[in-house]
């Protein structure tokens, strides 16, 4: 399905939820170098991401106008947003993304769909921020056999690392909802009236998901953080059409500005931050968060520019084990740091380097 898209201009601007199947995707060197400077400047540039804390770079880049301001006149910046990641990589390969933020299953798939001729990934974003969350009589994963847990989409990040993790506990879990335990995908906000109303026994969310369905009375079975050296694991990357990519490097290294630019507002002024997240949140979610679930969930999060390679080939290998990976390719031929790396030294920053731990 194509995205609905609204057109952006400024420093804000409003977004339309879309829906899709996961499709094809990624490419490139590792930390290569800046590709050949083109004069040629797109009238537009269409960039997708979701209404979830872990997604605070976007809406920050997009709330103070780091983006159009770093594109500048000529090229107007378009977003649409999502409920989860494989419904962006629809849109990528209908053309109607260039670039998106998402995690690293959803990037990971296409890629190797592809053959690495789709997209790449060409920055980091966010770290930590998921976890699975249960009712309070649910204290360990055998109680989990018969149940039904949610995921915000069928092969997005937090699908898989359920669906792996299940695995890891000797429960079966299949994509047609068979198995020991049955995994409901639906989106986000669904999920959370779900655990509410007792639907469901549980579900593995992104922030804020997470934290309001703590505060609604479940509490937190497994921190994913605690499943990854000294908890560092990417979480949300920023991709770009591969084809865009080529055709438009300077619109390229643009949108990469505006990307460090917002994390670094989001790592000095976490306060602001966190309101201007929140603004968001009420245009495009319809309603804000309360402090206690942004500042609570915030703690769960570290926002990088680093997409922390290190933990890609360990994603991968659980899509795989999992029935929803392909395992063709070396993830590492995802990543193009090359243009952030050029921007980073700029700045006075430490590059990113392959296989960054």
């Amino acid at each position: 399905m194509r995205a609905l898209k609204t057109r952006v201009r400024g420093a804000a601007g409003a977004a339309v939820i879309a829906l899709g199947l996961l499709a094809a995707g990624c490419s490139s060197a590792a930390a290569s170098g800046p590709r050949t400077a083109s004069t040629d400047v797109p009238s537009e540039l269409r960039l997708g991401y979701l209404v979830n804390l872990t997604h605070a770079d976007a809406m920050v880049g997009v709330a103070k106008g780091f983006f159009t301001k770093y594109l500048g006149p000529k090229t107007q910046l378009q977003t649409s947003t999502f409920n989860a990641g494989p419904a962006e990589v629809d849109a990528l390969d209908e053309g109607a993304l260039d670039a998106a933020y998402m995690g690293p299953s959803s990037a990971i798939t296409p890629y190797e769909q592809s053959d690495g001729q789709a997209l790449e990934v060409v920055s980091g974003a966010t770290s930590g921020g998921a976890a699975l969350v249960v009712g309070p009589s649910i204290t360990q994963a055998s109680q989990l056999k018969g149940t039904t847990l949610s995921s915000p989409q069928l092969g997005n990040t937090q699908d898989i690392a359920l669906r792996y993790w299940l695995k890891t506990q000797g429960l079966s879990s299949s994509p047609n909802g068979g198995g020991d335990v049955t995994i409901l995908p639906q989106s986000n906000s669904a999920i959370v009236t779900a655990f509410a109303s007792g639907h469901i026994a549980g579900a593995w969310v992104p922030e804020p998901y997470a934290t309001e369905m703590v505060l609604d009375g479940g509490h937190v079975l497994v921190n994913e953080a605690s499943l990854w050296p000294r908890g560092r694991f990417a979480t949300t990357v920023l991709v770009v059409r591969k084809h865009f990519a080529e055709q438009y490097p300077q619109a390229v290294k643009e949108l990469l500005e505006g990307q460090v630019a917002a994390n670094s507002f989001i790592n000095a002024r976490p306060a602001q931050a966190q309101a201007l997240v929140n603004q968001q949140f009420t245009t495009l979610a319809g309603k804000p968060l309360s402090q206690t679930v942004i500042t609570d969930a915030w703690k769960n999060l570290t926002f990088t520019d680093d997409p922390i390679e290190s933990s890609w080939a360990t994603d991968a290998k659980h899509a795989v084990a999992v029935s929803l990976g392909v395992g063709n390719l070396p993830v590492n031929g995802v990543f193009s740091l090359g243009i952030l790396n050029q921007i980073l030294t700029a700045e006075g920053q430490a590059p990113i380097s392959a296989g960054s731990q």
